[in-house]
């Protein structure tokens, strides 16, 4: 919170999603941060909270803070200055620092950022961080919003569906603090993450609104995705999804 009241560019209105919190949050902002328009919801994860907040907003940009990230002071204000330069860009990412249990560790070069046409970028990992970016509202009325039913890489979703349509801005000087290695951080809930990507790109592929170069990227690093994962469940055993990726593998592999 801190760090979105201390931006060097003050945001226009700053919007907490309390999703299904028992820790006096509302309290706590009330007292603390009256200026903030808080909101609470029953818990029905990230992607529900996000599309709250994105509904609620009355600005023409909308950006992220994610609970266990901050920006750092001059974000919003470079990224302002960025997209005034370059008009043509609808949303605008920014590179990151990583600390892990609150030491600064160099990014792997695999996550490095980049700008432009990026839907490539963006088929092996997530490639842009919620945090990082400054998006308009109008990408969201083509695109649509979070997928509610992805309990995680729900951001990879929505990466995959702006950058086959828009190209990315990128400031290549971190603007947040990316913090990480807690027990209760969300991606290390769930075991083999790819299996969700693969519904993220299968959800893409059979859209049929990619170009024949992004559809066949798509298509291979989907395959490749799901061979990895079928290795995985066969070893464990699991029937089921055995049985469904093999036939998705057999389908476009």
């Amino acid at each position: 919170m801190l760090s979105v009241l201390g931006q060097t560019l003050s945001p226009i209105e700053v919007i907490v999603i309390d999703d299904g919190s028992t820790d006096d949050t509302e309290t706590m902002l009330r007292q603390d941060f009256p200026q903030v328009k808080y909101y609470y919801q029953t818990n029905q994860g990230v992607s529900a909270a996000r599309n709250f907040g994105i509904k609620q907003s009355s600005g023409d940009w909308v950006a992220f803070l994610d609970s266990d990230d901050e920006w750092l002071a001059d974000k919003l204000l470079k990224q302002k200055s960025a997209l005034e330069s370059s008009p043509e860009y609808q949303i605008c990412h920014t590179e990151e620092n990583w600390i892990r249990n609150d030491v600064p560790v160099a990014v792997p070069k695999k996550y490095a950022k980049a700008g432009g046409w990026i839907f490539t970028d963006c088929l092996p990992l997530c490639a842009i961080s919620p945090s990082t970016v400054l998006i308009n509202r109008a990408v969201f009325s083509d695109v649509g919003l979070f997928d509610n039913h992805l309990p995680a890489c729900e951001d990879y979703d929505l990466w995959l569906r702006i950058t086959a349509k828009f190209p990315v801005l990128l400031i290549s000087q971190p603007q947040i603090n990316k913090y990480g290695g807690h027990k209760d951080q969300l991606s290390l809930a769930f075991y083999g993450m790819d299996k969700f990507r693969i519904s993220a790109l299968l959800k893409i592929i059979v859209a049929g609104h990619l170009s024949d170069e992004n559809q066949q990227a798509a298509i291979k690093i989907m395959v490749k995705k799901a061979v990895i994962y079928l290795n995985g469940v066969t070893k464990r055993g699991k029937a089921d999804e055995m049985d469904y990726y093999q036939k998705l593998i057999d389908r476009y592999g």
